[in-house]
Parts: structure tokens; C-alpha cells; sequence
């Protein structure tokens, strides 16, 4: 009952929030809270959700100060030198834009942090895709999908999860990878040159001078641009990006530091301060409240019990004839289940079993773990993931639009990740 219960509920969420009838935070409080009820745990639906929204209190707080901060740098025109180098390089041609759009996202998210390879992307290029009258969703489709890929280094977190599940090394898991993920940046590459031939052929190119196009991007006089100040803008915004890779600090003080440095450096009148906090408060609020609304939802699902028992299900009905094929399936699973429910539920709960699974039929743990880091493209777009709604919300557009549009492209780019990766040898096809 219990398992019915929990495909029930996500089936359910998923329609409310596909079919448009309610906003991503309703659904994502009401519809467990009901679920809760009818399975009967209502004594303990109030712990459930406090631990849920105590366990992505972090997140929050860094993705409210993530917010402030890189929208405080677009205020003081760290991004308008970028600007002018991608307008001179694109031409406004919509091809150049959206494949200068993956390339850019490739690069930066190197970091492993998806949150500010959103946030610097979208700085960069969102004007640009306005001006030219391209899809915003396009955008937030190549940024996840780049981000879908470099997710998998050691430092982006489903890499370490899957090694301290499995008690592997993470650079066991990652450096095999290297060639499958290089295969699926040059799918991301065409991916976006596909896009981006679909919208030159529907509006064109630009009839308008690069120093023109600058110049409607960039403006001038602007009065809470420091130009002046660009030097130590970009100073401190390197150092943040160096903190967070190294890890001096955890992610949420680093940005509050950085925030606050922000303000007091371009603007230390106190007036101009409690402006431009008040100008970005708007995007901090409907992000962070979608945070803690998921909070609700993955406490429900797993403190009720219900992540293992859709996990055990599952796993139960696989038939013996398919243990020899144990690592597809298990790239294949992934996909769905870390759409569904969290990645620390699927490292942590589901891995192991499909390991334990795959070792009767002679498939090594390693080779199962790096089938389920795959999915890292689709899982991105999961409503429990918390910067898809940072990144749905910078484009301006709604999660389930952002998820119908993207969500083909990126199962695809799953399975060409899974296919070159049975192509090198690093994920075989039958154990040995």
C-alpha cells in the first residue's frame, strides 16, 4: 500500500504542476501533506517536515545570498566586458549565440556548482537572447544539459556519493568517464547548434551593428554601475568562485562574506544598499520559497518510508535473466529514479542494492556506479533539485514549461552518455 501510495504522489504532483493547474510551491506542499494523511502518519507529518526543510536550510540560505551577490556584480557591471566580447563574437546570429551560450556553460561549470553557472550564464547572455527575440528556455536547456555532464567531477557531489556508497575511490569512478563526458559536451555542442538553427530560421539574423547591439545591451549612465571598480569586482568574485572550489568555508557563509562585501564596496551609502537588496528581493523570495516548499516534500517522501519503498519495488521485479545486464539497467533506472526522488536517496539507498545485484552476475561496483552517474542531465530537472528553480526563475519562465521543453534533450543526452561509455569499456554491457 505504502508503494502505491508514494507513486500515487508523485504521479499526482507531477500532473499539477505539468498540466498547469497550480504553482510548483503549492503542489509541492499540499500534495504530500495529503499523501501523508491518507497513509497514515498525520501525528508525524509536522517532524517530517521540519527535517525536510532543516536539511535544505543550507541551500537556501546560500542561494539567497548567491542571488544578492551575482545580482548586485550585474548592478555594478562586472559582466558588460563579457557582454561586449560575446556581441563582437556572435554577430547576432542566433547559431553563434546559443552554441557561444554551451560553450560558456561548459567552461564555467567546470566549478561543480550549478547554482553560479547559472547565475553567471544567465548575467551574461539573457540580455542578448532578449535583444535578438530568442527562447529564454533554450538557454536554461543548454545550461542545465552542460551542467548535466560536468555534475559527474569528483567535486560536483553525485561522483563522492556514489563512492562513499560503494566504498570506492571517487577518482575510480571519474577518470574512466573523461571520454564519455567529452562525447556528451560535443552533444551538447550540437544540441545547441540545432537550437540555434531552429531560431535563425525563425526570426533571423540581427540587422544591427555591433557597437549598436553593445550599447542597447550595456547602456551608459547607468547609476548603479562601478565601472571604476570592475577590477576589484572581479577580484572578489574570483576569490569566491577559489573559495568554493577549495572549500575554505561552507558554501552558505562564503556567500553571506561575499554579499556583504558586495554591498559595502559599490555601495556604501546605506540608502543605495537597502535599494538594490530591495530591487532583487523579489527573484530571493520565489526561489528560496520553492526551496523550503520541496523541503516539505522530501521529508514527507522519506521520512514516511515511501523513497524505499518505490526503490524496493522496483528493484524486486527485475527478473533474474537481466542480472547478466545489470549496468545498462541500472543506467536506464537512474534516470527515472533521480528524476523522482533525491540523489542522496538513490546513492545512498538504491545504488547499493543494484551493486550488490550486479556483483552475483560478475558486474563490478564500479562499473554500476559510473552507469548511474549517467542520469546527472535528467536528474537536473527534478522538482527536488533546488537550483532548477534558480535557473527557471532567472529565464523568468515556469518549471513545468523549462521541464516540457527540456526534458527530451536531456534523456537523450543520457543515453549518449551511456552508449559511449559502453563504447569505451568503462560501462559494459554484460558482466565478466
Amino acid at each position: 500500500m505504502l508503494t502505491l501510495l508514494a507513486f500515487g504522489m508523485v504521479a499526482t504532483f507531477m500532473t499539477l504542476i505539468m498540466s498547469g493547474r497550480v504553482s510548483a510551491l503549492v503542489a509541492l506542499v499540499i500534495t504530500p501533506i495529503v499523501f501523508g494523511l491518507v497513509s497514515g502518519f498525520a501525528p508525524q507529518l509536522g517532524a517530517m517536515m521540519l527535517e525536510g526543510i532543516r536539511s535544505l536550510a543550507p541551500t537556501g540560505v546560500m542561494l539567497l545570498f548567491a542571488i544578492l551577490f551575482f545580482g548586485l556584480m550585474v548592478d555594478a557591471g562586472l559582466f558588460d566586458p563579457l557582454v561586449r566580447l560575446i556581441v563582437r563574437v556572435v554577430h547576432g546570429d542566433p547559431v553563434r549565440v546559443i552554441v557561444g551560450s554551451a560553450v560558456l556553460a561548459l567552461l564555467v561549470s567546470l566549478d561543480g556548482d550549478g547554482s553560479t553557472t547559472y547565475i553567471i550564464c544567465v548575467s551574461a547572455m539573457l540580455p542578448l537572447y532578449r535583444r535578438l527575440g530568442l527562447n529564454p528556455l533554450i538557454l536554461a536547456c543548454i545550461l542545465m544539459l552542460a551542467c548535466g555532464i560536468t555534475n559527474i567531477t569528483p567535486w560536483g557531489g553525485p561522483t563522492a556519493r556514489a563512492a562513499s556508497a560503494l566504498n570506492l575511490s571517487p577518482g575510480d569512478l571519474f577518470v574512466p568517464m573523461i571520454p564519455a563526458m567529452l562525447v556528451a559536451a560535443l552533444c551538447v555542442l550540437a544540441f545547441a547548434w540545432i537550437l540555434g538553427r531552429r531560431e535563425r530560421k525563425r526570426i533571423g539574423l540581427l540587422q544591427a551593428s555591433d557597437a549598436q547591439l553593445t550599447e542597447e545591451l550595456v547602456g551608459a549612465n547607468d547609476p548603479t554601475e562601478r565601472p571604476k571598480l570592475l577590477p576589484v569586482n572581479l577580484a572578489l568574485t574570483l576569490a569566491l568562485l577559489a573559495g568554493l572550489v577549495i572549500g575554505v568555508l561552507p558554501l552558505p557563509v562564503l556567500f553571506m562574506i561575499a554579499a556583504a562585501a558586495a554591498l559595502v564596496i559599490n555601495y556604501p551609502d546605506l540608502a543605495m544598499q537597502k535599494a538594490r537588496i530591495a530591487h532583487h528581493a523579489p527573484n530571493i523570495l520565489a526561489v528560496v520559497a520553492l526551496i523550503f516548499a520541496a523541503g516539505v516534500f522530501t521529508g514527507i517522501l522519506n521520512g514516511t518510508g515511501m523513497t524505499d519503498a518505490m526503490a524496493g519495488s522496483v528493484v524486486r521485479i527485475l527478473p533474474p535473466a537481466v542480472g547478466p545486464y545489470m549496468a545498462p539497467i541500472t543506467a536506464l533506472l537512474s534516470i527515472p529514479f533521480t528524476f523522482f526522488i533525491s540523489n542522496d536517496a538513490f546513492f545512498f539507498g538504491v545504488l547499493p542494492i543494484l551493486a550488490e545485484a550486479g556483483s552475483q552476475y560478475g558486474v563490478a561496483p564500479e562499473e554500476i556506479a559510473r552507469a548511474a552517474l549517467t542520469s546527472q542531465a535528467v536528474h537536473l530537472l527534478s522538482p527536488l533539485v533546488p537550483s532548477t528553480y534558480l535557473l527557471v526563475g532567472l529565464v523568468e519562465r515556469d518549471l513545468a514549461q523549462h521541464q516540457r521543453f527540456t526534458i527530451g534533450w536531456a534523456v537523450l543526452l543520457s543515453l549518449v552518455m551511456l552508449v559511449a561509455g559502453l563504447l569505451f569499456g568503462v560501462i559494459p554491457l554484460t558482466g565478466g
